[in-house]
């Protein structure tokens, strides 16, 4: 996890948040497969890869964090 302290936050935030809200139209992957999960028809192995695609820059991020503030 060494490599996480190499990463600056800066970066991190811009491209978590770049990629939870890509393709910015017509609804970003996130949200639409977050709605698919709620439904229940979150089941193609294509859908659960995008969602953690999308999603691991910001499971980046919170690991950061987190091991920055339990030091």
């Amino acid at each position: 996890m060494a490599f996480l302290d190499k990463i600056p936050y800066t970066a991190l935030i811009v491209f978590a948040v770049i990629m939870l809200l890509a393709p910015f139209k017509p609804m970003p992957h996130v949200i639409e497969k977050l709605i698919m999960l709620k439904n229940g028809t979150l089941t193609k192995p294509i859908d659960i890869f995008d969602l953690f695609y999308h999603l691991i820059p910001t499971i980046l991020l919170l690991l950061k964090l987190y091991r920055d503030y339990t030091k």
